[in-house]
């Protein structure tokens, strides 16, 4: 059965200088340079908001020496690269962090280590279309707003992110707050990263300042770096429910060349209703197109996690509804482990590009993701929601 290949967006990549910089010196850019633990206790939520007093407000082109000034002493720091600027956050116990703008992508997560060194948590790979460098992997957010009115009514998605404010310090927590809004609609997104000494946290708050509801599809994606999946274990998730769904990639996604094959391992599902036409252009188009095409009754597995110490080893593809608010990723390869928590998302997103790739290589990761895909959340008028995925470093 051919595989579906679920785009999020059409045209979020970041590119960089020219290819007159080597991959190499890229990826040492990008990554050479914490939050309150995780909640177990935490559900969906909204409040009424009342509407701003400024609808709009201007956001200049970056400016790498006018933010270094502005927020001097927060440890965070900013450099411009091409066309992007890079903010990177270090804290004094050695925990770092960096992430693109305008993109809002989270290239970078180093956390310090029982044997004293420190380690990167997060996979990233660079690489060359022919027009100057691109960066995939990392964090980045994938979400989709509409009102139920796919002929009408409000499709946007937010795909370029403006600095609001930088908080905190090195020694204890340092907090970025990105923004990204669509003034017609009445819609306002935060990023929010904060860095802590023992976590990363990505937290997302819609605003929707209409007067009718919102409609919210998508998702957190991180790709977490692994020695290999053969050697990783996902630990805590038995007895939820899962159902197997095909891979969900947006630009940002690390892809395996094999996956646009035939592969009777890959079911077919209505993924690509949901999720296509996010991007810029004319995004009612595509919708309307991913609808036309999946309009045909899929088939579709569904079923209860046996394994409480589910290997890796075997590529996958799946979405939990009831898995719990706090698991663990464990790699045997790098003796290390991560405690992946959420806020607000129902859902959980686990992609495994398998073991028959090279360890330590390009697709030796596993792709994370906190997700209200299946079941969209509904923000009511005038009120916010919040949604968090935490990265917990249990190593230390």
């Amino acid at each position: 059965m051919a595989m579906v290949h679920t785009s999020i967006f059409s045209s979020n990549i970041i590119h960089l200088q020219p290819a007159t910089t080597t991959t190499t010196n890229l990826i040492t850019k990008l990554t050479s340079f914490s939050p309150q633990k995780p909640h177990n206790n935490f559900t969906p939520h909204t409040k009424n908001l009342q509407p701003p007093r400024i609808a709009s407000i201007p956001y200049p082109p970056i400016n790498a020496d006018y933010l270094e000034t502005e927020f001097n002493g927060h440890g965070v720091s900013f450099t411009t690269l091409g066309d992007s600027c890079v903010v990177r956050m270090g804290l004094d116990n050695g925990s770092s962090a960096t992430l693109m703008l305008p993109s809002g992508l989270i290239t970078s997560y180093k956390a310090p280590m029982w044997h004293g060194g420190l380690l990167e948590l997060l996979h990233t790979s660079v690489s060359d279309d022919g027009g100057g460098a691109v960066v995939r992997g990392g964090v980045s957010v994938a979400f989709r707003c509409d009102d139920g009115d796919e002929n009408d009514g409000v499709l946007w998605s937010p795909v370029v992110w403006n600095l609001r404010d930088v908080g905190g310090s090195s020694d204890e927590s340092i907090k970025v707050e990105l923004i990204s809004s669509n003034t017609e609609d009445k819609i306002e997104f935060k990023h929010i990263v904060t860095l802590q000494q023992d976590a990363i946290s990505s937290e997302i708050v819609i605003s929707n300042l209409r007067s009718s509801s919102l409609r919210l599809t998508g998702s957190v994606i991180g790709h977490l770096a692994v020695s290999t999946p053969e050697a990783t274990y996902a630990i805590g998730l038995v007895n939820s429910n899962y159902f197997v769904k095909p891979p969900i990639f947006s630009n940002f996604s690390i892809i395996p060349p094999d996956f646009n094959k035939n592969d009777p391992g890959w079911v077919q599902s209505g993924l690509k209703q949901l999720l296509s036409g996010w991007g810029l252009g004319n995004p009612k188009d595509s919708f309307d197109e991913g609808n036309a095409k999946n309009s045909q009754d899929d088939e579709e597995i569904e079923g209860e996690e046996e394994d409480n110490y589910k290997h890796l080893t075997e590529k996958m593809s799946m979405i939990y509804t009831s898995a719990p608010r706090n698991f663990t990723i464990m790699d045997r390869g790098k003796r290390n482990s991560v405690v992946v928590g959420r806020e607000g998302f129902n859902e959980l997103y686990i992609f495994s590009p398998g073991s028959s790739h090279k360890p330590y290589g390009k697709y030796a990761y596993l792709c994370v993701g906190q997700a209200a895909l299946l079941k969209p959340v509904t923000i009511g008028p005038k009120s916010e929601w919040r949604g968090v995925q935490h990265l917990h470093n249990p190593n230390l």
